[in-house]
This record gives structure tokens, sequence and C-alpha cells, in this order.
């Protein structure tokens, strides 16, 4: 249950970097070379961050074969302290990547295109466990592939004021999802 004192709009002023951004939702069919994507944008990353970047991991809907989704390739990078952004904030921008978002444990970055987030987290971090135990069940269950594919085609054909709105319209089946997954881990 959400606290009825969170004032979600106060909380995206203050986290995200250049404000809220109209944005129109595409979700299409799985592309087969996103993976490629990934495998470049892990290098890129891996030159940029050397020691700093503890893992690099693909997740989100891109990271799923067979799986709809946004274009948008997300990886997820784990440092040792999130907080201490002069240790890797300027690599990343050095090698094409901007800032959009700093919250507590979290740190968003993308490129000028908007077709890649990198999430960076410090190990550990619930948010790392989600990621990849959302990633890792829907490439095991195609039931849970096919709901998640049709919720986010349904939420798709809504508009939204920002990106953030559409995420979080997703959270209910998101954990619908991460419940089996977890089990599923637990096994």
């Amino acid at each position: 249950m959400v606290d009825p004192r969170f004032d979600r709009d106060a909380h995206l002023r203050s986290v995200l970097i250049g404000g809220r951004e109209q944005v129109t939702i595409v979700v299409q069919e799985y592309d087969p070379e996103w993976p490629a994507r990934f495998s470049a944008l892990r290098t890129r990353l891996h030159d940029a961050l050397a020691t700093q970047a503890l893992d690099i991991e693909h997740i989100g809907s891109t990271a799923v074969p067979g799986l709809d989704a946004k274009p948008i390739v997300d990886v997820l990078v784990t440092v040792a302290d999130v907080e201490d952004e002069p240790a890797y904030a300027p690599a990343l921008e050095a090698a094409g990547f901007s800032q959009r978002v700093r919250e507590s444990g979290h740190r968003m970055f993308r490129t000028p295109e908007r077709d890649v987030h990198v999430h960076v987290y410090q190990p550990g971090a619930a948010a790392v466990t989600d990621y990849l135990d959302l990633r890792d069940w829907l490439r095991q269950s195609a039931h849970d592939r096919d709901l998640y594919a049709t919720t986010k085609r349904a939420l798709a054909a809504r508009q939204w004021a920002d990106m953030n709105d559409y995420a979080d319209a997703k959270s209910d089946v998101i954990t619908t999802i991460l419940t089996r997954a977890r089990v599923w881990r637990s096994t």
C-alpha cells in the first residue's frame, strides 16, 4: 500500500535529471539483434569503467528471447558504492551516457538516442535480485512471457505522461511474475 503522504510528482522532480519527458511507448516483437547490441555495450562499458564495474548484465525485456519489448536495451552495472558518483559517472559520461536518474541506491544513465538505459546499483541491492529473477524466470516461462507481453502491449496503447507512469502501470503484473520467479529460484 502506498503511503498517502507520498507525493509521487515531487519525488520524480527530485530524482529525474531534466524533468519528466512525454513519450510514446512502442512495444515491438523480439529482435534477435538485441543480444548483439548488449554484447557491444558490455564491451563499451567494461572499457569505460575498467575495475569500477563489478558486474555488467543484460536485463529487461530485450534480454528475454521471444519477449515483445520497447527497443531499449537495459543494462545492469554493479559498482562498489553507487553513491560515489565520481568513481564511475565521469567514465560513463565520457563513453556517451548521460545521467538521467539520481536516487538513493540507484543511478540511471542513457544514450542520447534513448535506446540504452544503464542502471547502476551496488551488489546485493533488492532491485538487482528483482531484475535478475524476473529476466531468468521469463526466459523459462512461456506463460509469463505471454502474460507480460500482453500487458505491455495493452499499456502501450494508452497515452502516458512519461515512461515512469507506464513502468508503474506494469507493477502489479511484475509483482505476480516475480512471486512465481522466487518460487522457481528457491527450488
